[in-house]
């Protein structure tokens, strides 16, 4: 069985490397034409994450490299080489995404949205159709902040709380448009944020959270605050919008891929088969204003409305506007379909103030 997947660098990708090399032997990895070198970052992480030393010296004969623009016409390639790749392919992962919250909503569409509809023409063009496996994400359940979001759901009428999920949420509108319109079967997973305790390193894509350390950065300059113990009375006070009893699910990066591939390793149904792949326990907003609080010397209080007169620490605080509305949220993922297809969750790891802080770089 040919396998191919895009968005092989990135945090999941890396570890669909590891886990797709671990049931098939050989996998085409399609990377971005003009990016770091796709074979000598997977090698790097394998190294770093401990793989076994033969995985890796196997790593040249198993892995073909296709380099190619997801925002292109065939994805970059000439119409032969499109062609040959479309009719070798049995399976096609598509993991690769602009993931920056707050990022222009046409730079968004160009990766998220017309990279998924170049896949899906690869798709479409082989002989063989190729099953595809579609990375989105449960956040296209968008700015409902309470309730149930459930895996058959996918409208647009409660808005976005940042441009990223409004692109997740076309570009998984437009994969079952096409699954509809070729009477083919698609794999959706919608994970949630994706996390992992493994210390930050360099030569690692960065925590998907790591734009923390960024307002801890900006906060130490602007505050003239200096890291390390505090006392609790001399600790300023920030003020976030959020809820007291708010929650957002955070999964353990390893443990959405082994869901994934188990997922994978079913027969589709013939139609489009969305599964939520979350945590069985969401994590309080607390503990991520505790995160916060570990990082910095200061005191965040959770507050109804963004301040009218953010102070200067406020403001630095809000730097990433796109992620600041999941503090109030209250909402849950229902992941009913996977747990009727694999059984209750046993990933074993609680997400917890620890845990987090291990992954990522207090700048």
């Amino acid at each position: 069985m040919r396998v191919a997947l895009t968005g092989a660098t990135g945090f999941l990708g890396l570890r669909l490397v590891r886990a797709l090399l671990e049931r098939h032997d050989s996998l085409t990895v399609l990377a971005h034409a003009g990016s770091d070198r796709a074979l000598g970052r997977i090698t790097r992480f394998m190294e770093l994450t401990g793989a076994p030393p033969a995985l890796i010296s196997e790593l040249p004969r198993r892995l073909s490299i296709v380099e190619i623009d997801l925002r292109r016409p065939r994805l970059g390639l000439s119409p032969d080489a499109f062609r040959r790749l479309a009719d070798e392919l049995d399976v096609i992962w598509h993991s690769a995404g602009n993931i920056n919250l707050d990022d222009d909503l046409a730079q968004l569409r160009r990766v998220n949205v017309e990279g998924t509809r170049s896949v899906l023409e690869l798709a479409a063009a082989g002989i063989r159709r190729p099953l595809v496996h579609h990375i989105g994400t449960a956040f296209v359940g968008g700015a409902r902040r309470e309730g149930v979001v459930y895996e058959d759901e996918l409208d647009g009428r409660h808005g976005f709380e940042n441009s990223y999920e409004r692109s997740k949420y076309e570009a998984e509108v437009l994969v079952h448009e096409w699954a509809r319109a070729h009477g083919r079967p698609v794999v959706v997973m919608r994970p949630s944020v994706l996390v992992t305790d493994l210390a930050p390193n360099p030569e690692l894509p960065p925590h998907p959270l790591q734009f923390l350390s960024r307002i801890v950065r900006a906060s130490l300059r602007s505050g003239g605050l200096t890291p390390g113990e505090v006392p609790e009375e001399r600790r300023p006070v920030v003020r976030m919008a959020g809820h007291p009893r708010g929650h957002l699910n955070l999964l353990p990066v390893e443990h959405a891929v082994s869901v994934m591939t188990r997922l994978a390793s079913r027969p589709p149904s013939g139609r489009v088969d969305v599964y939520h792949v979350v945590h069985d326990h969401d994590v309080a907003t607390t503990v991520l204003t505790a995160l916060l609080e570990r990082m910095v010397p200061v005191k965040v209080r959770l507050v109804e409305k963004r301040p009218e007169a953010p102070g200067s620490l406020e403001a630095t605080a809000d730097l990433y506007p796109g992620f600041t509305p999941y503090l109030s949220h209250r909402r849950r993922f229902d992941d009913t379909r996977v747990r009727n297809l694999l059984g209750p969750p046993a990933s074993g790891i609680r997400v917890d103030l620890d845990y987090l802080a291990a992954g990522i770089d207090p700048g």
